[in-house]
């Protein structure tokens, strides 16, 4: 079972676009991005320097737009992708790659999204000196009551022993002068305390944004870094890409849904390699290739081959919705007959987890054509749950 994951801000490196611009058409798509975002993406992925790209309306433009030009070269018919891949998930700004990739929203505008995303960041940032820091190792327990005492975030949950801690200068330099015990402190080389309560200014401007950008439901499996669930309504992943710059990002989530999903490989999209980093001291046993230059291709086009195949269940056909489950647990949906209706947005079944319960919507609405699991069935994310003749159509504002 592929996943294909997409970095994250902090990713990005001077130059790191250079190689992939010898191939043909790389450069006029990106090119074309930088034209839709109104930032040069050829050049800052080329030779602008570690401090310019660094700026948070560079840096999130430009990892997005490299995600999404990539992503061609890997799948030359996208097509091939909801073909092949079984589920798709971003950590922070990446979740807008995967959120374009799953056919949620176009290229042109995720850019725009994106950019609008950078600069809105960027000036919450700049009205307090704020950062954000790598605590690695140590007890959990130990670190979030740390954290707590300085009074900072755990703003990225990323598993494999590391949290990064986010609040204001002054604070993070209490956590390194007494950081918890058997950790290591790293601070971040980004511009601003992002998913914490600092970033809310920026809320309010995407969600006056989202409100023009119409949406379609994913084509595929899409884990939400927010708790690592499965997204199925287009709608609902672009609320929660509103919502995420100011909440934490739950990756450890993420991979244990990756688990939960049954994942034997995984291809990390440029600029890749943290992530990869991450997956292989979690999941071991998976087979994983970060896509870091055009040499890397081969071998991540023969990890598809290997382990794709197995492509989400999610469907667009005109005729039949399905409902999956957001997680993994037992289903319980207290008998709602077939030829029901099912109001838009209502409560259809439950899912109860081991780390929590969770209530299934039918973002749309519809008649009960068929139940695919029975009362008390343990279900995985993503699985469908029960088949809805729609009453709306799926693209809309």
């Amino acid at each position: 079972m592929l996943i294909v994951v997409c970095p994250g801000q902090g990713s990005q490196t001077p130059g790191f676009l250079s190689p992939w611009l010898e191939l043909p058409e790389f450069e006029e798509r990106l090119s074309w991005l930088s034209a839709v975002a109104a930032v040069d993406l050829v050049a800052h992925g080329t030779t602008s320097d570690a401090d310019t790209i660094r700026d948070t309306a560079v840096a999130q433009p430009l990892i997005v737009g490299a995600g999404l030009v990539s992503l061609l070269e890997l799948f030359p018919h996208p097509s091939d992708a909801f073909r092949l891949s079984a589920a798709g998930a971003g950590h922070s700004v990446g979740e807008i790659t995967a959120a374009s990739a799953a056919g949620v929203m176009t290229a042109e505008q995720a850019m725009v999204f994106v950019r609008e995303r950078g600069l809105a960041m960027a000036r919450a940032s700049a009205a307090a000196p704020t950062g954000m820091s790598a605590v690695l190792g140590g007890d959990p327990a130990d670190v979030d009551a740390v954290l707590e005492s300085h009074g900072l975030t755990a703003a990225n949950r990323n598993g494999a022993g590391q949290v990064v801690a986010a609040g204001t200068l002054e604070q993070l330099a209490a956590l390194s002068a007494s950081p918890p015990a058997k950790t290591r402190v790293v601070p971040l080389q980004v511009a601003g305390a992002f998913h914490t309560r600092h970033m809310e200014p920026a809320v309010g401007v995407l969600s006056r944004h989202a409100r023009a950008i119409s949406t379609h439901d994913p084509r595929s499996r899409l884990v939400s870094n927010a708790d690592g669930t499965v997204v199925h309504d287009g709608r609902e992943v672009l609320a929660r890409l509103v919502r995420q710059v100011a909440r934490p990002v739950r990756w450890d989530l993420c991979m244990e849904t990756f688990r939960d999903l049954g994942v034997t490989g995984i291809v990390e999209i440029p600029p890749a390699g943290t992530l990869s980093g991450l997956a292989k001291r979690a999941l071991p046993g998976v087979e994983i290739v970060a896509l870091k230059t055009p040499d890397d291709l081969p071998a991540a086009r023969a990890l598809v081959k290997e382990h794709g195949g197995q492509p989400s269940t999610m469907s667009s056909s005109p005729t039949w919705r399905l409902v999956v489950s957001p997680a993994k647990g037992l289903v319980t949906f207290g008998g709602l007959p077939e030829g029901s209706d099912v109001t838009p947005g209502s409560v259809v079944a439950r899912v109860e987890g081991l780390r929590d319960s969770y209530d299934v919507t039918a973002p749309h609405g519809g008649t009960v054509v068929e139940w695919v699991v029975q009362d008390g069935d343990p279900v995985s994310p993503g699985q469908p749950l029960v088949r809805l003749h729609p009453t709306t159509q799926q693209g809309r504002a």
